[in-house]
């Protein structure tokens, strides 16, 4: 287990490091005004993805609902400006809410420079500025964005895997910890899953590691399964780079300089042609008894995480 030694600091911007009821992650910062965590994306996304990104990290695509939530996210904004908000009207034109369901004339906004005008019938997601100046602006455009965490009564405890969440379980035969994902999706929305909760997809590096992600998968029941052509597969982390036929895993390795490289019989194959409709099998996936296989990239199937138990776990700020 780990121990958390909590320094608490508050500074003049009422940012406060430590709370009576836990830490959530440690790329997150707590802001005594908004009453929660907030995380700075400097990456670029389109609304969706940014969205999907502050879920994945259990978090939700902030939003100015209030004077305090808002200055603070004006503060961790900085130059990064502007910024995506939650604040969107995708599911019906015209009406604008943010991801908690609050309308948008109950939010605090100021509309000097920018207004809701749905531009071209193609505007529907909401930025803020650093000047607090807000406006509709089409999704499909890429911004920063923010993330946040609500602090609620609840007590937020890191686990042994350092994370909030309860479905990563230490394995003490490889000294990582893993979680199975029975949410499908393409290869590429899994690698995102995994980096956004502080992992990677599952990297095999032994037969004894092979053998836990065997046990994992298995205990799975049947029914949760989405299988492919009639078999259970999981994607995990290895792709062929574009190279099609040298096989790496996404940290760079070679199958067998990472330790596995055990293939079930007659894969890889390629399976490609219009019976098919995919085109090639260029990403990494294994059957339930942990051996090898390639896969088509956009075939949505379950997956795999690893994470290291260091990653995002909280000892001490400052």
């Amino acid at each position: 287990m780990f121990y958390i030694l909590v320094l608490c600091v508050l500074s003049y911007n009422s940012v406060t490091e430590c709370m009576a009821n836990g830490e959530f992650r440690s790329d997150y910062t707590y802001y005594n005004k908004a009453g929660g965590w907030l995380k700075l994306h400097m990456v670029p996304a389109n609304w969706h993805d940014a969205r999907l990104r502050c879920q994945l990290e259990g978090a939700v695509l902030a939003s100015p609902l209030n004077p305090e939530l808002k200055s603070s996210m004006i503060d961790i904004m900085g130059k990064f400006d502007p910024v995506y908000t939650g604040i969107h009207s995708t599911f019906s034109k015209g009406d604008f809410f943010s991801i908690e369901g609050v309308p948008l004339s109950a939010i605090p906004a100021v509309w000097k420079h920018y207004y809701v005008d749905s531009y071209a019938d193609d505007e529907g997601c909401i930025i803020m500025r650093g000047n607090e100046h807000m406006g509709d602006f089409k999704c499909s455009n890429v911004n920063y964005f923010i993330c946040y965490k609500r602090a609620d009564n609840k007590t937020i405890t890191q686990n042994e895997c350092g994370t909030t969440d309860s479905e990563y379980k230490l394995s003490t035969v490889t000294g990582s910890c893993y979680k199975f994902h029975r949410t499908p999706r393409t290869w590429s929305r899994a690698y995102m899953a995994c980096a956004a909760e502080g992992g990677h997809l599952a990297i095999i590096n032994s037969q004894e590691e092979a053998n836990v992600l065997s046990e994992i998968f298995t205990a799975i029941p049947k029914k949760d399964i989405t299988k492919v052509r009639g078999q259970t597969l999981a994607h995990i982390g290895f792709h062929d780079w574009n190279e099609h036929g040298s096989w790496l895993t996404i940290h760079g390795q070679t199958l067998k300089e990472a330790g596995y490289n055990t293939w079930a019989l007659h894969e890889p194959n390629n399976v490609t042609g219009t019976h098919t409709g995919w085109v090639g099998e260029y990403c990494g996936s294994i059957y339930t008894n942990g051996q090898l296989n390639d896969i088509w990239c956009d075939y949505i199937i379950v997956f795999i995480c690893e994470k290291n138990p260091l990653s995002l776990a909280m000892n001490w700020k400052q």
